[in-house]
């Protein structure tokens, strides 16, 4: 019985040893409170929990972008653009047919970076691949036109919402010159085929109105027709309610062919043709100017061609039309200063105070010009829209250049 009594006692204080060990802040508490008040423990301080980085936001692979290629990777050119292409004598067929850069660039320059995109797992096909091929699908390979083509790419389904990262460095106080110097048949050389466009632009006054039409034609004119209107309008159309007429907009170059007649190997005329940089920029960080443009209001005119579109879509006085009568008989010089104009600085292309002309035209010193009457209708009738020159930015508040066209009174 001693022998198990004294088994019974030593399984009981091994039991008790065991509780000390493993709450010995509990029991250490609870003697301290036994033996009365004690100083307060200094407990010690918790580690801050690692705080986790904020996520970098996901690659979206399907939007291919320049900045990215050309700015932070440093990526040069021609790193991806192999001038000229294997296809430039196929997309452009005898004569017009020219070194160029013609086509998207090949698979290689893409896997030296982009390796992982290029065998992801998605279906029907990695995201990346729509940057350049139609279907996106194993079975059909076809590509995009190249944006250098001009209209087959601008006619294309990306070509129709295609904006471009870049601006085109065009020096027109560089050319206007030198071309509207030659002989009319060397100019006629230099223009642009472009569908549908004809040139019917009113009265040359110089050199420079002379080398204005190699570049930029009439497009779609009425000219002697009696069929005013791109689509046909509503019956009795009000005359205040804007529609479409032919002979609104000018053509411009959409493809490298009329500068490949002077810049080329042959010519050593710099810049180069595979000097890429030297002509497309990237934009400055501004703000970009109010379109005058309706998407819904170019559909329901049933505007379905590709030039139109892109025109008007660039406007900010969506109502003006190159081919009205006393425009057309005016000299592109006197809008346009090539001396000034910088294709980078929209502003600078055409100003507000060139609407004020020799005689006055719609900018005088009293209401009778019409911007003058437009203003004042702003100022004394809420709810006024302009509707002049503009179709939807008419309802906005006089921009300052707009007041700053206004030639004040002479002083008496």
């Amino acid at each position: 019985m001693r022998q198990r009594a004294l088994g019974l006692l030593t399984v009981f204080l091994v039991a008790f040893l065991v509780v000390i060990v493993a709450q010995p802040d509990s029991v250490g508490s609870g003697l301290k409170a036994a033996e009365g008040p004690q100083r307060r423990s200094q407990t010690r301080p918790r580690t801050p929990s690692r705080t986790r980085s904020p996520q970098k936001p996901r690659v979206d692979y399907s939007k291919f972008s320049h900045r990215t290629h050309a700015e932070q990777q440093k990526l040069a050119c021609d790193s991806c653009h192999k001038f000229p292409s294997k296809n430039w004598k196929v997309v452009r067929k005898g004569d017009d047919a020219f070194p160029d850069v013609t086509d998207l660039p090949e698979h290689q320059a893409c896997l030296n970076c982009h390796r992982t995109q290029f065998f992801a797992r998605e279906r029907p096909a990695p995201v990346i691949c729509s940057n350049c091929h139609v279907a996106v699908t194993p079975q059909n390979t076809a590509r995009y036109p190249f944006p250098s083509l001009g209209q087959p790419f601008l006619a294309s389904k990306m070509g129709q919402t295609f904006v471009s990262e870049f601006k085109v460095l065009f020096p027109h106080d560089k050319h206007v010159d030198v071309v509207g110097g030659l002989p009319s048949r060397l100019r006629k050389n230099l223009s642009f085929a472009f569908a549908g466009a004809s040139f019917n632009g009113g009265k040359p006054q110089d050199a420079q109105s002379k080398s204005c039409p190699v570049c930029h034609e009439t497009y779609q004119p009425q000219g002697k027709s009696a069929d005013e209107f791109v689509t046909k309008p509503p019956k009795d159309l009000p005359e205040e309610v804007f529609w479409l007429k032919k002979g609104a907009f000018k053509t411009t170059p959409t493809t490298h062919a009329a500068c490949a007649n002077c810049h080329n190997e042959e010519a050593g005329i710099p810049p180069a043709p595979a000097d890429c940089a030297a002509c497309h920029k990237f934009p400055a960080a501004t703000t970009e100017p109010l379109r005058d443009f309706d998407p819904k209001l170019a559909a329901t005119m049933g505007i379905d061609d590709w030039l139109m579109l892109r025109q008007w879509s660039q406007r900010s006085a969506g109502r003006y039309r190159h081919e009205f009568d006393v425009h057309n008989e005016l000299g592109c010089v006197a809008c346009h200063n090539p001396a000034v104009m910088s294709t980078l600085e929209e502003k600078t292309l055409v100003s507000v105070k060139s609407c004020g002309g020799s005689g006055g035209c719609h900018i005088e010193t009293n209401v009778d010009g019409i911007l003058n009457y437009e203003i004042e209708q702003k100022r004394t009738k809420p709810g006024f829209q302009c509707a002049k020159c503009h179709i939807i930015l008419g309802k906005n508040p006089v921009p300052p250049d707009h007041l700053e066209a206004i030639p004040k009174p002479a002083a008496k």
